[in-house]
């Protein structure tokens, strides 16, 4: 992992992923002093998550997708964009909690913690039950957040039963297309020695 992470890039795409990860970098110092502190903590958590694609060695799209979705997640909150536009958090779901989905299972493979799905029956299927597992998972987790948030920092954010429930379902439906793409998410071509696991191939 360490090999990856001091490597320079090899393509443009990998460049843009990296101008992504430096961006979300500088938008920790703006969100801070412009939005506060809490601000400035969710975009450096955010910008902890966009190194993991770089070291696990997965696709530059992959890794592009993985950035720009959680930096719109992330300015939305920011930006109270959640608040103002009402529908705007179902699109936001929907790229973010599949492509995060993607991620941790290829993480948890590469931890040994779940099984590489080509040793199993039928891979593709298990790739795609789990990652949709992990999304619905992840989908409660934030709406669980936003409760918390709601009680205890600011009423102001929109929590219902309509809401957290339209919110999991469209999550889980972009956590079960990722799964099902994950033969193309696995890892990066052309770099054999950084593979991941083979997961569906």
């Amino acid at each position: 992992m360490i090999r990856r992470w001091m490597r320079a890039p090899t393509g443009p795409a990998e460049v843009v992923a990296d101008a992504l990860r430096a961006l979300a970098a500088i938008g920790i110092v703006v969100a801070g002093i412009g939005w506060g502190p809490l601000s400035g903590v969710s975009l450096a958590l955010v910008t902890g998550a966009m190194f993991l694609p770089r070291l696990m060695g997965v696709r530059p799209a992959f890794d592009i997708a993985f950035g720009i979705a959680s930096l719109v997640a992330v300015w939305s909150s920011v930006l109270d964009i959640y608040v103002t536009v009402r529908w705007w958090d179902l699109p936001v779901h929907f790229l973010t909690n599949g492509l995060w989905a993607a991620l941790a299972y290829l993480l948890l493979v590469r931890l040994g913690v779940l099984a590489d799905a080509a040793t199993l029956p039928r891979p593709a299927v298990s790739a795609a039950v789990m990652t949709t597992a992990l999304g619905l998972s992840f989908g409660v987790f934030w709406e669980m957040f936003e409760w918390f948030g709601h009680t205890f920092i600011d009423g102001e954010i929109y929590v219902g039963y309509t809401d957290s429930i339209g919110d999991l379902l469209v999550g889980g439906v972009g956590a079960l297309l990722a799964g099902c793409g994950m033969a193309y998410l696995a890892a990066q071509p052309g770099a054999a020695e950084d593979r991941l696991p083979s997961v569906v191939e």
